[in-house]
């Protein structure tokens, strides 16, 4: 049995490049899909968050239209409401990388708020590449390895990996209204950007890095994962 260290997002909005503030957080079923399959092997989970605060579900998640169906919609809610780690999250800060196996951040806009520049997100990423242990990141997560950089390098330079695409961010109509994209700060870290179907799983391995490019790539991310764990 194997104990996974999910870091996830404190905020429950994003800003805009107007200064707005768009409602979000995680997205439900990059938490569910990965956590169900990791306890469903009977596998520990543990959240993390900055500040240790309760992680903030993004409600466009739970949409039936965007879920994938009232049934799924329903399931996704079933999992978060039983989830008592979802309750308890330790504080980010306070997490010890010898205390686990694995990490795994979900996404959802949330990140691009806070783990984009979170100094003890940074540290725990760039030990967790280090360490050889699985690290899989899915979605806007990714955008957490823009503070990695010392002195404007980061060890996951050159690294082949995925994200949200700009397509995928033009769909929701938001890329125009942000600062920047998950892609565009990944591009100009120098990783090894690689693209799906949009919509479509997608995920990549690069060492001991997994990668997922979109919500539906959480699930086949934590499979690849479990693969590893045995």
């Amino acid at each position: 049995m194997a104990t996974a260290l999910f870091v996830m997002t404190g905020a429950a909005y994003w800003t805009l490049k107007d200064g707005t503030r768009h409602p979000t957080g995680y997205w439900a079923e990059e938490f569910a899909a990965p956590y169900s399959a990791l306890t469903g092997a009977d596998h520990d989970i543990v959240v993390a968050t900055p500040g240790g605060v309760i992680p903030h579900v993004d409600s466009m998640s739970l949409r039936p239209s965007m879920a994938g169906g009232e049934r799924i919609a329903l399931d996704l809610e079933e999992v978060l409401r039983t989830a008592e780690e979802l309750r308890r999250p330790i504080e980010l800060a306070a997490a010890r990388l010898a205390d686990y196996d694995a990490v795994y951040y979900p996404g959802g806009h949330g990140p691009m708020e806070d783990l984009w520049k979170d100094a003890d997100s940074g540290r725990l990423l760039t030990a967790a590449l280090a360490s050889g242990k699985p690290l899989a990141i899915v979605c806007h997560a990714p955008v957490a390895i823009l503070a990695t950089r010392r002195n404007g390098v980061s060890p996951f330079t050159g690294y082949r990996m995925t994200a949200y695409t700009n397509d995928e961010e033009d769909a929701v109509g938001l890329r125009e209204k942000a600062f920047w994209t998950v892609e565009d700060g990944l591009v100009e870290l120098g990783v090894d950007f690689t693209r799906g179907e949009t919509w479509k799983p997608y995920t990549v391995v690069d060492r001991n890095l997994f990668t997922g490019q979109n919500p539906a790539s959480a699930g086949p991310l934590a499979q690849r994962i479990l693969e590893v764990l045995g």
